[in-house]
């Protein structure tokens, strides 16, 4: 059995004290330019503060027309700089792993928010997206190779490359979605190559000390299980990479293809051989129980969204308690006030349906 509270090295960068990561959480509270905002700074500081060994921001787009979603932290120009070093120091004197998730919507990139059509690796009717010419795949992988640059200057320890959930790297990958004849259409080893150009790109371009992920999702998305977990074993065995954060909507349900049938997602990727690459994984992961029965399950590391919501310490808390459970749904407001959650942060989760507790009805 390995714990919960039991140190994990990586590769590169310092070693996390615990097997907790903080999921990378929309929360829409930056400054419309992407500057870091302070209800955005005491949201991340507060959860470093509470125990996760590693604490990770929402998704960074590396480029504005990458944007996907009003408040999104920007790490695509040296503006974004003073915000994030202040970040990256406060998170670095917790003694966390410092990491700052790299993204670009693509094709979900809302109009409004861009000024233009979003783009595409081929044109996307149902997202009314271009497709990005050649020239452009090139300047989006820069984009993230610059942006890993950037965090590595602001002092984070890592960074971690979004893959999933239907955005531009995920896109590349899908071949619903990319339906390019180029070197990045077609074959999976042409569709993977934006990923593996930018890996290679980052890793060329930062510190040997500098940890990188990437986050995968098996399932939607015109994903492929059967690509992902060759590209997951890959990417694990291939030494430029320290982690693998697997998003998996719930961890312990069997996938939705019948031919893997049979297993749970997370017992599919627990099995690859991982060489001295990390995995973990997010899905449904809210109590204590739950965080140990992944992690005996093969998982080095567990990755904590919305109990991480909801208590900013729950790392702490399954120490102390390790069959805790959460608050129960929905919340009061006061008490993700309390928890660090901004204005917008908390409007966004009054969304998310019997999240957020109506406030008590006065006569």
């Amino acid at each position: 059995m390995t714990f919960l509270h039991s140190p994990l090295t990586l590769r590169r960068g310092p070693a996390l004290k615990n097997r907790f990561m903080l999921a990378p959480l929309t929360n829409l509270q930056s400054h419309p330019d992407g500057v870091l905002s302070d209800d955005e700074f005491r949201w991340l500081t507060l959860r470093a503060e509470g125990g996760f060994g590693l604490t990770m921001t929402c998704a960074a787009h590396v480029q504005a027309k990458g944007q996907g979603f009003p408040g999104q932290l920007g790490i695509f120009d040296d503006r974004h700089l003073p915000g994030l070093s202040r970040l990256a120091a406060a998170l670095n004197a917790e003694g966390t792993h410092s990491v700052v998730q790299l993204h670009h919507a693509g094709m979900r990139s809302p109009r409004e928010l861009i000024g233009e059509a979003p783009h595409c690796p081929s044109v996307n009717d149902e997202f009314s997206a271009r497709a990005l010419s050649l020239d452009e795949v090139k300047e989006s992988r820069d984009a993230f190779i610059a942006a890993a640059r950037r965090a590595e200057a602001a002092g984070f320890h890592g960074v971690e490359l979004h893959g999933a959930h239907g955005y531009l790297i995920c896109q590349f990958l899908s071949a619903e979605v990319n339906l390019r004849t180029d070197e990045y259409g077609g074959s999976f080893e042409n569709r993977r190559r934006f990923l593996d150009e930018i890996l290679d790109g980052v890793r060329a371009a930062c510190g040997k000390d500098f940890s990188v992920g990437v986050r995968l999702s098996p399932e939607r998305f015109g994903m492929d299980i059967g690509e992902i977990l060759h590209l997951a074993g890959d990417l694990m065995q291939g030494g430029k990479l320290d982690y693998i954060d697997m998003s998996l909507w719930d961890v312990f349900k069997e996938p939705e293809d019948t031919a893997f049938k049979g297993k749970s997602l997370l017992q599919w990727f627990s099995a690859l051989p991982r060489g001295t690459c990390r995995l973990g994984a997010a899905g449904k992961i809210t109590t204590g129980a739950h965080s140990q029965r992944a992690m005996d399950e093969g998982l080095d590391f567990v990755v904590i969204g919305r109990a991480a919501i909801v208590h900013h310490d729950f790392p702490k808390k399954v120490e102390a308690d390790p069959a805790f459970v959460p608050i129960a749904l929905p919340v009061p407001e006061d008490h993700l006030k309390a928890e660090g959650l901004g204005t917008a942060f908390l409007t966004y989760m009054k969304s998310w349906k019997g999240f957020v507790a109506e406030p008590a009805q006065t006569t």
